[in-house]
């Protein structure tokens, strides 16, 4: 049962951040200039947690990927799979600047697929989406380590990708997951440059109403619970 909750979760993170590559070479694309320094907005679940973004970051409508990620899901994990993959929620999707950054958050609802986890199983959830996103991305070097945000454990893992099919394009991976009250959540980007990586890392997040904190706090890939 878990395999199969841990797959269909993984498949929608894969998709989700591969949706948002850029379908050319970086090298084709035009630069430009940089947005002007604009205030961060929350985004907000009712799985108990809010993340804040910049909003010169374009926000993707993630319902019209569903469909075809369910039909993946079914596929590759059999249709029990495909119903647990639509207990995922898919509170927030985003890319910014050129070449292409991407940000994805993604949720597991407890009461949806009526079981749930706890920080225990972080790391079993951990090694399923680093194992989703290489369905879709070759990682590289990987660094992993656990944190904690107020009373929440956090998972992260950083690490050097390319696109399947387009190893010209290059970026850097980050994931982060954590067991929430009433779900688990990963947030995962796709950074082109360091201002990227840094937008992600520094977006404020609360979890199950605690107080607001950097998602990846200064020396997280270091730092022991």
């Amino acid at each position: 049962m878990k395999n199969l909750l841990f797959a269909a979760l993984l498949v929608l993170c894969a998709a989700s951040l591969a949706a948002q590559a850029p379908a050319t070479p970086d090298a084709a694309l035009a630069p430009i200039p940089p947005p002007p320094p604009v205030d961060a907005q929350a985004h907000t679940s009712d799985l108990g947690f809010s993340y804040n973004i910049p909003p010169d970051w374009d926000v993707v409508d993630t319902k019209p990927m569903l469909p075809s990620v369910l039909q993946q899901a079914a596929r590759n994990y059999g249709n029990e799979a495909a119903k647990l993959a639509a207990c995922v929620q898919l509170p927030l999707t985003a890319h910014h600047g050129n070449p292409s950054s991407a940000i994805a958050v993604v949720g597991l609802s407890f009461d949806c697929m009526g079981h749930s986890f706890t920080a225990q199983d972080l790391p079993g959830i951990a090694n399923g989406v680093t194992e989703g996103l290489k369905k879709n991305i070759q990682i590289l070097n990987p660094v992993s380590n656990n944190y904690t945000l107020g009373t929440h454990t956090v998972w992260i893992e950083r690490a050097s990708g390319s696109l399947i099919g387009h190893p010209e394009i290059k970026r850097t991976m980050e994931t982060v997951c954590s067991v929430l009250k009433k779900g688990v959540v990963c947030w995962m980007t796709m950074a082109a440059d360091d201002d990227a990586l840094a937008t992600f890392e520094n977006g404020l997040v609360t979890l199950d109403g605690e107080d607001a904190t950097a998602l990846v706090p200064a020396g997280s890939l270091q730092m022991k619970p």
